[in-house]
């Protein structure tokens, strides 16, 4: 293994980890998260076993999805992706649980910011490495360059609105009601659709696309 891949590599863990400690601590804010996270959300109301278990079995079935359609798009990172997200996310969430109780509106505000924050410098790393994506990402661009279906800003808002739509379904089979939808399809899920994008790429060119070059030299 040369080194420019264990950088890669490197940069690949550090940040499916990051990004894990942020859904984390959006969680904890309770303002919304991204449209992924709210279909997650919603099916961990409704089936009784561990967030970090249960993000495999689903995260599996989308990988069984990209095998079989175009495993192109699959990597080391989407299998760090797949393993350990889900486990660090709900170890961040239970911490956090105890250390922040009950918060309050503000605290809550701020937590959303922190996670978006982190959830942008995270996502950096783990695109600038280039070492596969998540299978959510995959199933976008499947459906875009293998199906030759749409453009990918189109079919990604396609993708994104089934997510959320199926997440507030389970939600509320799952008895959640309709004035707590907010708190997983929200203020958060909003900013992430609109800022996520500018930030990850003023950390590409600021931190982690000349860190990727330093290394390779």
């Amino acid at each position: 293994m040369n080194k420019s891949l264990k950088k890669r590599i490197g940069m690949s863990l550090f940040g499916v980890i990051t990004c894990a400690i942020s859904v984390g601590i959006f969680k904890i804010a309770a303002l919304g998260v991204d449209p992924f996270q709210s279909f997650m959300a919603g099916l961990d109301y409704l089936v009784p076993i561990k967030f970090g278990t249960l993000y495999v079995i689903a995260n599996a079935v989308m990988l069984l999805f990209a095998l079989i359609f175009d495993r192109h798009y699959i990597g080391i990172a989407t299998f760090i992706n797949l393993f350990l997200l889900g486990y660090i996310t709900q170890f961040t969430y239970e911490f956090l649980g105890t250390v922040i109780v009950e918060p309050g509106i503000a605290v809550r505000v701020c937590c959303l910011i922190i996670g978006v924050v982190i959830l942008c410098f995270g996502s950096a790393f783990y695109m600038t490495a280039d070492l596969g994506v998540s299978t959510y990402d995959a199933v976008a661009l499947i459906i875009v360059n293998t199906w030759k279906k749409g453009k990918f800003q189109y079919v990604r808002i396609m993708t994104d609105l089934v997510c959320i739509a199926i997440g507030i379904g389970l939600f509320l089979m799952a008895g959640g009601q309709i004035r707590q939808i907010p708190t997983i399809v929200g203020f958060g899920t909003i900013i992430t659709a609109f800022f996520m994008g500018p930030l990850i790429e003023f950390f590409n060119v600021h931190i982690t696309r000349p860190f990727l070059a330093k290394e390779q030299k």
